[in-house]
């Protein structure tokens, strides 16, 4: 019975984890093929295992959102001279693909062979244009690096522990973006705010680009002028002209949690044959007086 509980309760999940983005999406122009890879909800001692793992303690919203969904991913097409074009992806890696950016050196590697460390310096920030405030991930042993998303290429969405000590557990970390050229650039300080910039920019390509001093591509910036991202502007003026667009007002929060938080369907009355079956006697630990009534 309880596995059929949690199979009705997944059914509902994907509209939730999408918060009524796949609706908007086709009922743009031109775009077409809009799936969504419906995934299982993540086992608990794997969660367990990956903090015991990379002795890091994964954020509250991001354990929720593995609670009630093994990763995440959303692509659409559009439609041009009778081809289909991929073009937006939003993609979460699953637990089992939330792998450190910064892997173990080989052991046939050449002894002065680079690494990511190598690139390290303190003015790194500096450089990238971040400012002097936004302290970014180091590539050595200062900070523990995993990535939520390889972008196609274009960069990596990364969940970095900064300021980690050799043998302590981490436990505060934030959203980066690292580009092609290896700099850091801040989109959040949480999951949840990511996944909302995610879904409000529609997964369109380079869009983390957007964050950094120089902006997506050229090609990038054409496509974004023809479907543009959900501001908070068009976000209010969407659900004002169409109400049956569930978006939740675009809060994470309410799709995370699930599977852990289904609401149980209210109990049937009881008939009067069950109640002198279960009825306590007035001699029993219960309250005298159960069976009377």
């Amino acid at each position: 019975m309880d596995e059929t509980k949690e199979r009705l309760a997944f059914k509902c999940v994907p509209e939730r984890l999408t918060l009524g983005i796949t609706r908007i999406l086709e009922s743009m122009p031109g775009v077409v093929d809009v799936r969504l890879a419906e995934r299982e909800p993540a086992e608990k001692r794997n969660l367990l295992s990956w903090e015991q793992r990379n002795n890091c303690i994964l954020p509250e919203d991001l354990r929720d959102f593995y609670l009630t969904t093994d990763g995440f991913t959303l692509t659409w097409n559009v439609k041009l001279d009778n081809e289909c074009v991929p073009l937006g992806c939003m993609t979460i890696n699953s637990v089992g693909r939330l792998q450190p950016l910064l892997q173990p050196t080989p052991v046939f590697s050449l002894p002065n062979a680079p690494s990511l460390a190598d690139l390290d310096w303190d003015e790194s920030s500096a450089e990238c244009g971040l400012p002097n405030a936004s302290t970014p991930p180091h590539f050595d042993s200062r900070s523990r690096i995993f990535e939520l998303d390889s972008c196609g290429g274009n960069g990596k969405v990364c969940l970095a522990y900064k300021n980690s000590t050799p043998g302590v557990v981490a436990q505060q970390s934030e959203i980066w973006f690292l580009d092609r050229s290896l700099c850091w650039h801040f989109l959040t300080a949480t999951f949840s705010s990511y996944y909302r910039l995610m879904i409000t920019h529609l997964g369109l390509p380079e869009w983390q680009y957007s964050f950094t001093p120089y902006g997506p591509s050229p090609q990038a910036k054409q496509w974004a002028s023809l479907y543009q991202p959900l501001t908070f502007r068009s976000e209010l003026s969407l659900t004002a002209s169409a109400g049956d667009l569930h978006l939740n007002k675009l809060d994470p929060t309410k799709a995370f949690k699930a599977k852990a938080k289904v609401p149980t369907p209210k109990k049937k009355p009881s008939t009067p044959c069950s109640l002198a079956s279960t009825a306590k006697s007035p001699g029993s630990s219960g309250r005298p007086g159960v069976a009377k009534r």
